[in-house]
C-alpha cells in the first residue's frame, strides 16, 4: 500500500476532475441497463398483453422513441466526455510524475550514474510511468464504475426476483478468493518482467551508442549473442508472467461462465413451474450479461492494476534513490567569489574500502587568479581532485575552502554557477550550435553568443556550417570534429564568464592546429581567474603559476616549471621523456 498511498499525492490535485468523470461514467453505464427492462416491457406488457394491435404498436413505438432519443442524443456526448476526462486526468498525472522524476534525475550523483545504465533510468521514466496510468483510469475510475454497475444490476434484479438474484451471485465468494490467490504472485512476476525489460533497454541504449566500436572490431555476431542472452532473460520472465496470468484467467473466467448457466437453468425451471414470466427470464438473462461483463472487466482490471502497481513500486524505488550531494540546512548562496582556494588534509574514496582511496592527505593553497596545473601519470587522481571542487563528489576526509569558507557551506547549484569546466570528452546535445553555447548562459543575446564564439576561435568555422549557428550538431556532436566540439565547449564557458575555471585535459586528444587555437582561447579565458588545468602534455602548462605533480593519489612535487626542472625530480624526468617522445 505504500506505493499506492504515495501515488495518491499526485492524484489529489485532480480529485474534482476524477469525481466528475466517475459521475459521467455512472450515467454512461446506467443507460445500457435500460435495455433489459425494455425487453421485459415489450414481451410482457406489449406482446403478451391483452391489447389491440394498434394499442400494442402505439406502446411499442413510444417506448422505442424514448430509447432511441436516449441512445442517439444523450449517450454520445456522455461517452465522449467520459473518455476525454479519463485520459486527460491520466495524462496530467503522468506529466507531473515525469516532471518530478526529471528533477530527481538531475539531482542524483555521478556515483549513481557510474553504476546505472542510462537505458534503465529511461525505462523507469517512460515505460513504468506509462504503466501507472492504468491505476488512474482503471483503478480510480473504471473499477468503481464496474462495481457500481454490478450494484445497480443486482438492485434491479432484486426487484424482479429475489431467489433468482441469490442464484446469480452465489459464486461471488469463490470469485473473490480466486482473485486474492492469483494476483499476489502476479505482482511479483510483473516486477521481475519490468526489470528484465529495463535491462534489455539499458543494454540496447549502450550498444546503439557504441555501434562505431562494434563495426570497427567486426564483432556483430558476438554482440548478437550477448544481446540474445539479455533478450532470453526477458523472454523467460515474460513467459513466467504469461503462464501465471493464463492460469488466472482460466480459473476466474470458468467461474464467471458457470454462474450464467446456473441462472438459466433455475430461471427455466421457474418458468415451467409458472412462477416466472418469460419476459422476466429474458430480462434476467440480459442482466446476467450486464452483471458478469463488469466482472470479466474486473479480471482484466486486476491484471492491468497488478502491472500498474508493480511499475509504481519501481517508480518509487527510483525516487527513493538517495542524493550523495545535498545542501546543508544552513547552506548559503555562493556570491562575490574572489577565487582563493585551500585543500586541507583532503582524502577521497569512491567506496568504504580503504583499497579504493583515490586521494590521500592533499594539502594545497591557491591564491586568487593563479593558474594551477595538475600533472602526473594516468590514474593518479588529477581528474578526481578537480571533480571535488564543484562537488560532483564530496571529500571523504578534510575540507576544501573557497575564499576561506568550506564549499559544503554553499548551496551546490550556486557554487557550480561560479565554475566553468572544459572536459577532454566534450558533450554536446544533438540540437543547434547556438543551443549548445547557450548552456553557459541561458537567455543570452545573439550578440553575446557571437562574442563568446569569437573569443573561443569558433565563430569562423560556425559561420561556414550549413545553417551557421542554427546547424544541428547530431547526437553528442557527431557532425563536428574534436577541435570544433572543444571550441564550442570553450565558447559556452566564455559566455558563462565564471570566476573559477577547470580544464580537464581539454586539449590532450586534439591535433596540433586545433590544440594551438584552443590553447590560445584557454589562456585568454584564464586571465584574472583562478584556473585549474589537468594536463597530459607538460609543454602546454609551463606558464602555470603552480605545477602540482600527483602520483598514486598523493602530491609529490609543487612549484613553477623552472623550480621543478631545477630540482631534477619526478617532474623533470617526466618532462624529459615527453620531449624525447616529441
Amino acid at each position: 500500500m505504500g506505493s499506492t498511498r504515495r501515488y495518491m499525492k499526485f492524484v489529489k490535485p485532480y480529485r474534482f476532475q476524477i469525481l466528475i468523470t466517475i459521475i459521467i461514467g455512472i450515467i454512461k453505464f446506467t443507460i445500457p441497463m435500460l435495455t433489459p427492462l425494455l425487453l421485459k416491457y415489450v414481451l410482457d406488457d406489449v406482446i403478451a398483453a391483452d391489447l389491440t394491435q394498434d394499442e400494442k404498436l402505439s406502446k411499442l413505438f413510444l417506448a422505442m422513441g424514448i430509447m432511441f432519443f436516449i441512445f442517439i442524443v444523450l449517450r454520445p456526448p456522455v461517452e465522449y466526455y467520459r473518455q476525454y476526462y479519463a485520459q486527460w486526468v491520466g495524462s496530467k498525472i503522468l506529466y507531473d510524475i515525469r516532471d518530478q522524476l526529471f528533477d530527481h534525475i538531475q539531482k542524483l550523483s555521478l556515483r549513481y550514474y557510474a553504476n546505472t545504465r542510462a537505458g534503465e533510468v529511461i525505462s523507469r521514466v517512460i515505460h513504468d510511468v506509462e504503466q501507472t496510468k492504468t491505476f488512474v483510469i482503471t483503478g480510480l475510475m473504471n473499477l468503481w464504475l464496474d462495481l457500481f454497475t454490478i450494484v445497480i444490476a443486482i438492485g434491479i434484479m432484486l426487484t424482479l426476483d429475489i431467489p433468482l438474484t441469490i442464484v446469480s451471485i452465489i459464486l461471488f465468494p469463490l470469485y473473490g478468493f480466486s482473485i486474492k490467490y492469483f494476483y499476489g504472485r502476479l505482482r511479483h512476476l510483473t516486477r521481475a518482467r519490468s526489470q528484465a525489460l529495463a535491462e534489455v533497454q539499458g543494454y540496447l541504449h549502450e550498444r546503439v551508442q557504441g555501434i562505431p566500436v562494434i563495426r570497427s572490431f567486426a564483432i556483430e555476431d558476438h554482440e548478437q549473442k550477448l544481446f540474445d542472452k539479455q533478450n532470453s532473460n526477458f523472454l523467460t520472465k515474460a513467459i513466467d508472467h504469461t503462464s501465471w496470468n493464463a492460469k488466472t484467467f482460466a480459473v476466474v473466467n470458468t467461474i464467471t461462465d458457470i454462474a450464467p448457466l446456473l441462472v438459466i437453468g433455475f430461471a427455466g425451471y421457474q418458468v415451467i413451474q409458472g412462477n416466472l414470466t418469460v419476459g422476466t427470464l429474458v430480462a434476467f438473462v440480459a442482466y446476467i450479461d450486464r452483471l458478469y461483463n463488469p466482472l470479466r472487466r474486473l479480471v482484466n482490471s486486476s491484471t492491468t492494476l497488478t502491472q500498474a502497481l508493480a511499475s509504481m513500486d519501481r517508480v518509487f524505488e527510483f525516487i527513493d534513490e538517495k542524493y550523495d550531494i545535498v545542501d546543508g540546512p544552513d547552506a548559503v548562496e555562493c556570491k562575490n567569489v574572489s577565487g582563493s582556494m585551500s585543500f586541507e588534509n583532503v582524502s577521497f574514496s569512491y567506496g568504504d574500502d580503504d583499497n579504493q582511496i583515490v586521494l590521500r592527505d592533499i594539502n594545497l593553497e591557491i591564491k586568487n587568479g593563479e593558474t594551477v596545473a595538475l600533472v602526473g601519470m594516468s590514474g593518479g587522481g588529477k581528474s578526481t581532485l578537480v571533480s571535488l571542487i564543484p562537488r560532483f563528489y564530496d571529500v571523504t576526509e578534510g575540507r576544501i575552502l573557497l575564499d576561506g569558507t568550506d564549499i559544503r557551506s554553499y548551496k551546490v547549484r550556486s557554487l557550480r554557477d561560479k565554475i566553468g569546466m572544459v572536459h577532454q570528452d566534450t558533450f554536446l546535445f544533438s540540437e543547434s550550435v547556438k543551443h549548445n553555447i547557450l548552456l553557459g548562459k541561458p537567455g543570452a543575446t545573439d550578440e553575446e553568443i557571437i562574442e563568446a564564439a569569437k573569443a573561443a576561435n569558433a565563430h569562423e568555422f560556425i559561420e561556414n556550417l550549413p545553417q551557421g549557428y542554427d546547424t544541428k550538431v547530431g547526437e553528442r556532436g557527431v557532425k563536428l570534429s574534436g577541435g570544433q566540439k572543444q571550441r564550442i565547449a570553450i565558447a559556452r564557458v566564455f559566455l558563462k564568464n565564471p570566476p573559477l575555471l577547470i580544464w580537464d585535459e581539454a586539449t590532450s586528444a586534439l591535433d596540433l592546429e586545433s590544440e594551438h587555437l584552443i590553447q590560445e582561447s584557454l589562456e585568454e579565458l584564464a586571465k584574472n581567474r583562478t584556473t585549474f588545468i589537468v594536463a597530459h602534455r607538460l609543454s602546454t602548462i609551463t606558464h602555470a603559476d603552480k605545477i602540482v605533480l600527483i602520483e598514486h593519489g598523493e602530491i609529490v612535487e609543487i612549484g613553477t616549471h623552472a623550480e621543478l626542472m631545477s630540482e631534477k625530480g619526478h617532474y623533470f624526468n617526466l618532462f624529459q621523456v615527453q620531449q624525447l617522445d616529441n
